[in-house]
């Protein structure tokens, strides 16, 4: 089974990061993966998303043109790709940023204020996160505890503060993604 995922988001949102740790994740996983960046000179600030690809079977091209999920952190970020994603894929939009919603019926959507919740759990900086955790409620593309494992040999000694909050927005995603199917 192939999934093809397309992140996006401003720069500076942690969008290349939500790609980089599926795949890591993946790959730990023992799944084949690409893992895709693609971003303005103006980076933060500026619009960037990231093509992911999880699969059980090799993967012939790292381009996601159709994907059978879109995580859009802001509006240009479901404008631009939303009517690209399969019919019945999955659409996760933070309604914080995205006023003018999704405009497809034919997709699964799981619209969260996704802002909001992170802040709620402490920082900004957890929004990657929470979405991270959504993809894992919603469709098991990789495993929470593989995830968790990850942030805790990249963040334990670093920032165990943020490593707690990341492992939080993780789970609340989760939740979210849960309710949702």
């Amino acid at each position: 089974m192939t999934t093809e995922m397309i992140c996006a988001g401003f720069g500076g949102q942690g969008v290349l990061t939500i790609g980089k740790f599926i795949a890591q994740s993946g790959m730990k996983e023992g799944k084949n993966v690409s893992w895709l960046p693609s971003y303005g000179p103006e980076m933060r600030g500026g619009t960037a998303n990231v093509s992911t690809v999880v699969s059980d079977e090799p993967i012939a091209s790292p381009i996601v043109s159709f994907p059978d999920i879109l995580v859009a952190l802001n509006q240009p970020s479901i404008d631009k790709f939303a009517p690209s994603v399969r019919k019945g894929g999955v659409v996760i939009m933070n309604t914080n940023m995205c006023p003018h919603g999704c405009p497809r019926e034919d997709v699964d959507l799981v619209a969260a204020p996704m802002s909001d919740i992170a802040l709620e759990i402490g920082s900004m900086m957890v929004l990657n996160m929470l979405a991270i955790g959504i993809v894992i409620g919603k469709t098991g593309l990789i495993k929470y505890e593989t995830m968790e494992e990850d942030l805790n040999s990249f963040l334990k000694a670093k920032n165990p503060d943020l490593l707690e909050k990341n492992l939080a927005a993780i789970k609340r995603g989760i939740e979210i993604g849960q309710k949702h199917e």
